[in-house]
């Protein structure tokens, strides 16, 4: 028979497994409110100084996204074993909390308690999250001495943090060296191949793990659909769709959110929106990416329509969500609705950055509101950036006001080094003006600098094959039939009415050049190729890395016209999607 003692011993006992059960319930159902009323009930029965007790409790504040609460626990804690010092560095770095996790672990380390299999995998995420592969190093250095680097869970994580720092040699060196890699490695290092804008070295390592039947998850597909949208590879997007719908992957909010991006990339909204319509869950990123899709193609309305629909849902939107709304206005001239927004997500509590600043510049200064725009840029409590400027810059160019062209040049100037496309905007904004002297001295800057001016480029995809074609460009194959394309349709669009705007060439050339010059332009060069490949009725999609000029613009839309195509150019502003001699965005960009 059990005496007095034995007895409240096993009492005790029962006690906290009990509370561990139902920590451990609560936690998978994510029952706050209920989790708070047995944090009470352990701290009044004294069971909190129990390690297990602990680990648990600071479990379900991290996966409940309490962080703080985890933290606090753990500080309260009489006993600090591996398993508590493991779960409040992996709560921290879980929850956006890499600098606090760092710290933590450097306190472990200090207090005598060794790493292990699950504490290197979190300190290697937070170093990670703030891009420091020198600090991350040094903790990949104590897992090599420790004997834990070439676990498999550790190398891993090694491989992802050096490849979302951006350093894709020490990532890819890792990979090759591991004895044995799962899912989280192969993602890691496809994933920091996209980053770095490596699409054949993605695209190749995805196709390895598919033959070679190796863990893919969600995360994979979606880095990989990533690059498909980047590079507009149209074809090859539908495909890795068509393989996410077999393994069921499409249902996961981080494919859906790129399926939706890389659709709109590729110039196709309608199915970007199948995609939003037909997702069970959507998370914020998917919002997020639908929006500014919306933003893009000039579904203006239809942003605004979304936006009421998330707030109802309950989603709450972040600082990229009201970005995507001002920019949606901007490239609508909509002055009130962009201030509206503007002013809305204060009342969400959030500070209005850099990058709202200048996409509320740009959306004053295209309307024609530029001393507005320059009121707003003084009145930033932060210094304005290039892209401020450069916002400020185009809506001076659009509306030829010199003047204050030259007078953002002076501020873009104190600024020190800024882009090669900072310093075009200003040679085009004196070019215009006819002040020549001054436009050349700002291309002398670059060419003193050794940096040259990003080329024109316009690219179509016809099958598995993407054509890049450059202004004046002969180099390809069917140059001749493309020259010769382009000529009827200069002609056919002449007796139209299409009247060449040669306002455009900024070089100092005569009237007869500087026809022929706007005439050979990249984007009209694949046009002209696409007519003579692509079969009637197809639609043609063009894809430009710069803004798409004022009289090829004009141009397109008789060339739609005559030609009964639909046309689709994406510049690096937004879309246009010319039909029937019209164009989506009404002529304002």
């Amino acid at each position: 028979m059990l005496n007095t003692a034995e007895l409240l011993q096993l009492s005790f006992e029962q006690n906290y497994r009990n509370a561990c059960t139902h920590l451990l319930s609560l936690t998978r159902s994510r029952s706050l409110s209920k989790g708070l009323q047995l944090h009470a009930h352990i701290l009044k029965s004294g069971l909190q100084a129990i390690p297990l007790v602990s680990h648990n409790l600071i479990n379900f504040y991290s996966k409940t996204q309490l962080p703080l609460n985890s933290a606090k626990v753990f500080q309260e804690s009489s006993v600090k074993s591996s398993t508590t010092w493991s779960s409040v560095i992996s709560s921290c770095a879980q929850n956006d909390l890499p600098v606090l996790a760092l710290d933590l672990f450097r306190q472990m380390l200090g207090f005598g308690c060794r790493a292990d299999d699950h504490i290197f995998p979190s300190a290697t995420k937070a170093c990670g999250m703030i891009g420091r592969f020198d600090v991350g190093g040094s903790v990949h250095c104590l897992a090599v001495r420790t004997g834990f680097a070439w676990d498999v869970f550790v190398g891993s994580s090694v491989v992802d943090m050096y490849a979302k720092c951006g350093v894709i040699w020490d990532a890819r060196r890792m990979f090759d060296e591991m004895p044995e890699r799962n899912v989280v490695s192969w993602s890691g290092m496809i994933y920091g191949y996209v980053q770095m804008g490596e699409a054949e070295e993605a695209l190749g390592l995805f196709k390895k793990a598919l033959v070679e039947e190796l863990d893919v998850n969600d995360f994979t597909f979606s880095s990989v659909v990533r690059v498909c949208g980047n590079s507009t590879f149209l074809e090859l997007g539908k495909e890795i769709h068509g393989l996410c719908l077999k393994m069921s992957y499409d249902l996961s909010s981080f494919v859906g959110s790129s399926l939706i991006s890389m659709y709109s990339k590729c110039g196709l909204i309608g199915e970007a929106y199948q995609v939003f319509g037909e997702a069970r869950d959507k998370n914020l990123g998917m919002w997020n990416a639908m929006l500014i899709a919306c933003a893009q193609h000039a579904h203006t309305e239809k942003a605004f329509q979304l936006f009421e629909e998330m707030e109802g849902g309950g989603v709450k939107p972040n600082f990229i969500t009201f970005l995507c709304m001002v920019y949606a206005c901007s490239h609508k001239g909509l002055v009130k609705e962009g201030n509206y927004y503007f002013d809305r997500m204060k009342r969400y509590g959030i500070e209005p950055g850099d990058q709202h600043y200048s996409s509320m510049v740009d959306l004053l200064g295209r309307a024609g509101k530029l001393q507005d725009a320059l009121a707003m840029i003084r009145e930033m409590p932060m210094q304005p950036t290039e892209s401020v400027w450069g916002a400020f810059l185009t809506g001076c160019r659009i509306h030829g006001n010199t003047e204050l062209a030259a007078y953002a040049a002076d501020k873009v100037f104190e600024l020190g080094a800024v882009s090669p496309g900072l310093h075009v905007l200003l040679s085009n904004a004196y070019a215009a003006a006819g002040r020549y002297e001054e436009s050349a001295k700002a291309r002398k800057m670059l060419r003193d600098r050794g940096v040259k001016k990003e080329t024109g480029l316009s690219w179509v995809e016809e099958g598995n094959r993407v054509h890049t074609f450059t202004a004046g460009d002969k180099s390809h194959s069917k140059s001749r039939e493309i020259y010769q394309k382009l000529d009827e349709l200069g002609d056919e669009i002449e007796q139209a009415g299409y009247i060449a705007d040669t306002s455009f060439v900024l070089q100092e050339i005569d009237g007869s050049e500087k026809k022929l010059a706007i005439r050979y332009h990249s984007e009209r060069l694949a046009i002209a190729f696409a007519l003579i490949t692509f079969p009637p009725g197809r639609v043609i999609r063009i894809m430009k890395n710069l803004r798409v000029c004022g009289d090829c613009h004009t141009a397109i839309k008789f060339m739609s016209k005559s030609s009964g195509r639909v046309i689709i150019v994406r510049d690096n502003n937004r879309f246009h999607r010319f039909e029937d001699g019209k164009c989506s965005c009404g002529d304002y960009w």
